[in-house]
This record gives structure tokens, sequence and C-alpha cells, in this order.
């Protein structure tokens, strides 16, 4: 898939869009979005296994949201930092968390789906080994954690004739995850040089197959932030250019802790952060000029049709924050 130039046709509805967005930012949680019963629905949500009073409070209005609108999840997008802390007693597949934090905090009988999982930093750096026991428990018969590796595709709608293609992505390059620890002075956990060389060889390879209608790519780490970390100069350099090339439509990501919506001048790719799903949160400090950014708690509702994206962050409280729909040709509308 070889993008047209960005024509001005849609460069003025971009621009329009992002000023009409701006408005959006400073006004208070709305009504209940509508959501159509046809659709298909994957809630996500980043930065949440704290096991903490924040967690349990998105998760609960993860389930009100499904309930009230007596909808069905595809599955739960899972978007990295699923554990913080260290476990005293050692992190395995048999570790208390699994039950506590995964599989009762986001219950089968209300979210039957799968759970796609990404790994963060924390997943990497809080336990040692942490990021293979996650794809050890996803190894296990029956379980409803996905991760069959650190990088995986997946298609949802129907068989033989996907609407989503989704790529997960492990974000902690070395340059990013990798270094010293300012606190213990040790070097922390990543990928390796090698595995970074091969993930992107397997991206390059993907992104050039066959792909449902629509592509959605996901990471820990975003490309563009206005959050307290920022951008990631080596996520952007890399995939930035295959984004634009193939035309992927919206990249999903967490790490820093609040909410955003990023169109970035002159892009085919829409960013997506969702980052409040239970750490604590974070002011903004970027200077991007972004139709949408919040220091809240909160998870994102993706509904999917054959015709459009729908994203909706929703807050801790159960408002609206924002919508943006994202159509085949790239352009987006608000609200």
């Amino acid at each position: 898939m070889n993008p047209a130039p960005l024509s001005r046709r849609r460069a003025l509805q971009t621009l329009f869009c992002s000023s009409a967005a701006l408005a959006l930012n400073i006004r208070p949680d709305r009504a209940a979005a509508e959501v159509a019963k046809e659709a298909l629905h994957v809630l996500m949500l980043g930065d949440f296994g704290t096991g903490a009073a924040e967690q349990i409070k998105v998760a609960g209005a993860m389930q009100k949201f499904v309930t009230d609108r007596g909808v069905k999840p595809t599955g739960l997008l899972m978007l990295g930092d699923n554990f913080y802390g260290r476990v005293k007693e050692g992190f395995s597949v048999d570790s208390p968390r699994w039950h506590k934090d995964i599989e009762t905090m986001y219950p089968a009988n209300v979210f039957p789906g799968p759970m796609w999982g990404i790994l963060g930093n924390h997943d990497y750096h809080d336990n040692p080994g942490g990021e293979k026991v996650q794809m050890a428990y996803a190894a296990q018969p029956a379980v409803r954690w996905k991760m069959p590796s650190k990088w995986h595709r997946f298609d949802v709608g129907p068989a033989g004739k996907p609407l989503v293609t989704f790529i997960c992505l492990d974000t902690n390059l070395p340059a990013i995850s990798g270094g010293v620890d300012k606190k213990t002075k040790k070097p922390r956990n990543s990928m390796t040089a090698a595995e970074e060389k091969e993930q992107f060889a397997w991206l390059t390879a993907e992104l050039a197959k066959p792909r449902a209608p629509f592509t959605v790519v996901a990471g820990h780490h975003p490309l563009y932030s206005n959050g307290d970390h920022g951008d990631s100069k080596a996520l952007i350099a890399q995939w930035e250019p295959l984004f634009q090339k193939h035309q992927v439509h919206a990249y999903l990501c967490g790490h820093d802790h609040d909410m955003q919506h990023l169109e970035m001048k002159g892009r085919f790719t829409t960013h997506l952060l969702s980052g409040g799903g239970g750490a604590r949160t974070r002011k903004l400090e970027g200077k991007h000029k972004v139709p949408f950014g919040k220091d809240v708690h909160g998870f994102t509702h993706l509904q999917i049709m054959p015709e459009a994206l729908t994203f909706t962050h929703h807050s801790a409280e159960g408002g609206v924050l924002h919508t943006v729909t994202k159509l085949p040709d790239g352009s987006f509308k608000i609200g």
C-alpha cells in the first residue's frame, strides 16, 4: 500500500478537526457515548498494573461501561506496565498477582475474549525475567492472556475477511529501556540489539504483507507525546517512515500516565495514548499542538465498523473525555 500525497482537501480537514478538538480539551466529561451493537469492540489501557485503588477504579469503570451498554468486547488490549513493583516471593506464572491483578480485576464473565499483552519498561525492570514470565503465562492452556512472543500480529473481524490487523511491538529498545539505572547504578534490562534488529525486519515484512482494511500498531512507548516523558526519538526514526509508507491508521501506546490524541502534520497515522490505567497520573509538559491531552485515569474504547474506527477515551468516573473517528483514507473526525 503506497500512500497518496496529502491532498489540500485532507490537509484543510485535518486543520479544521484539530482546531475543533482544542475546544473539546477544556470541556468537562460529556454524557455517555453511543455504541453500535453491530460493531466489534476492543477496550484498551496502559500503565495499570499497580493492584492499587486507582487500578481497581478504572477496571470497575470498564466493567460498568460494558454491562451498561450490553456489548461483548472482542478482547482487551493491555498496553504495557502490566506489573509494577518487585514481587517479594518472586514473580512466576504461579504468582498470586496473576489472579488478583489480572484474572479477578478484569473478570472472564465480563471480558471473555483474549487479553492481548504488550511489554512495558516496568515489565522488564521491576522483576528479573518478568518479560519471560508473562510469555510463559500466556503459553499455558486455557488462559486469556495472549503474548506468543515479544512482538506479534492478530486480526479482528470475520474469518477470512478481517476488519483490522493489529501489530503489537516491543518498544523496549536498548536506547529506550537499556542503559544504567540512575538509582541502583546497575544495568537495566531491555531488548537485545539482536532482538531489535529482528523485530524491525519482522515489522517491515508484516507491513508488506496483505492486511485488513485498517491497520493498527500498538506498543508501550509513544512515538510522540505531550506527557512528561516526551517523544521517543529512536521509535520515530525507525518506525515513522514505515507507518507512513504502509498507511498505518493508528498507533496505540501508554507509558506517559495520561490520555492523549495526537495528529502530526502531514502524517497518515493517528496517535492515541492511553496511560491512565492505574499508576499515578502526571501533568502533561509537551508542546505539540494536539486535539486532546489530560492527566486523568481512564481507559479507551475502540469501536470497529467496516467503514470506520472510533476511539473514545473514558475517565475512571465513567464520563467521555474525547472521541476521534479514523476513516480508511487516513482522515479523521472529532466527536
